[in-house]
């Protein structure tokens, strides 16, 4: 990509190998175009939800500091910074008290408004006065509810013209508004789990993993258990109730999954992990590895990725493990299952979910 004089090779560095999916979006551009005709630069700039670090490439100069959401998404930016031979940058999470007042954020609008509203959130109380903050979208994902929120932090909410199907809403005059706690409380088998905005299946535990949790097998051997994908650590939890002596581990590529997970599930046999593939973790080493895993990936579906994941299962699951996951029934995911495992068995299914049972 080449722009504003300036020309780096971005890639997306994810578990997928689709070399149709761009790291970047006409929103992205639109950012940089409209950054580019600032006056003067700022002297503390934050960016949100840069994915693989497109902004980070081009932004480097300026010395950003990158708002990290998922693990993921802090090694494609490494990546493509140490390909263009850029200097490494400063990261920071969501929920961190920053130690430099931004004067000026730049945010990709992600999928989930909750998400969005925690950003703003973040902005508010860790910003000068005069901040400025520029938001993109698409405008097909355009909903006025973005524009309701905005104007909760910020007197002053400008939209611009489109620009090759992108908009910009330019936030400034920021409000004085006291400190809220972003989360919500969902309740599963008499038990309250809270999450921060943007979690997976924020109104509720989500069905297919209801599902999985009506039908999942544990046995009394299952001593070393890994919950993956976790969320608000549901899964991991209510194994946890039935097995209270085994060793649990909980991990997830969302930075406020993890968090909410910490919340929600605590003991000492616990370990939790920010983290998006198995590189932590010893081969032959899970007695059961039970997953709802992800395929959906803001606006992208992307199938290649929990493909990449089974993989991994299959390397760090023991030779009398099992791997247990549920799946909605288009996925089809036995046609992927069976070359990498030497049994799969269907432990469930409606008309909406498959729950499969796995082994090498």
């Amino acid at each position: 990509m080449e722009i504003q004089k300036g020309k780096y090779k971005i890639e997306r560095h994810d578990l997928s190998n689709d070399k149709s999916l761009r790291p970047w979006s006409a929103a992205d551009e639109y950012l940089l175009q409209s950054f580019s005709q600032i006056e003067h630069p700022p002297s503390n700039l934050c960016i949100y939800n840069d994915r693989f670090g497109f902004l980070a490439c081009y932004l480097h100069s300026i010395e950003p500091r990158i708002i990290l959401s998922q693990k993921s998404q802090e090694k494609a930016i490494r990546s493509n910074l140490k390909a263009n031979r850029l200097p490494l940058l400063n990261f920071s999470d969501p929920l961190a008290a920053l130690d430099r007042k931004m004067d000026f954020a730049i945010l990709k609008v992600p999928k989930s408004l909750a998400l969005f509203q925690l950003f703003l959130e973040q902005i508010v109380h860790n910003s000068s006065k005069n901040v400025t903050v520029i938001c993109a979208f698409m405008t097909r994902h355009f909903s006025p509810k973005l524009v309701e929120i905005a104007a909760q932090y910020f007197e002053v909410t400008e939209q611009s013209k489109a620009l090759k199907k992108a908009r910009l809403l330019t936030l400034t005059k920021k409000r004085k508004t006291a400190k809220k706690i972003l989360t919500t409380t969902l309740n599963y088998n008499d038990q309250d789990y809270q999450q921060y905005g943007g979690v997976f299946s924020g109104e509720h535990i989500d069905y297919a993993t209801q599902y999985l949790l009506e039908h999942v097998q544990i046995k009394d051997t299952d001593k070393l258990v890994l919950d993956l994908a976790s969320g608000n650590g549901v899964i991991g939890n209510e194994i946890y109730k039935q097995v209270p002596d085994a060793e649990i581990h909980l991990m997830d590529d969302a930075f406020l999954a993890v968090a909410s997970a910490k919340l929600n599930v605590q003991g000492e046999n616990i370990h939790h992990h920010f983290n998006n593939d198995f590189s932590i973790f010893k081969p032959d080493y899970f007695d059961l590895i039970v997953t709802n895993p992800p395929f959906h990936f803001e606006y992208e579906i992307n199938i290649q990725i929990p493909i990449a994941l089974f993989k991994q299962c299959r390397r760090c699951l023991k030779e009398t493990g099992s791997f247990q996951l549920v799946a909605n029934r288009h996925l089809n995911y036995r046609v992927h299952l069976e070359p990498l495992f030497s049994t799969v068995e269907v432990l469930a299914e409606n008309d909406k979910f498959i729950v499969y049972s796995c082994s090498k």
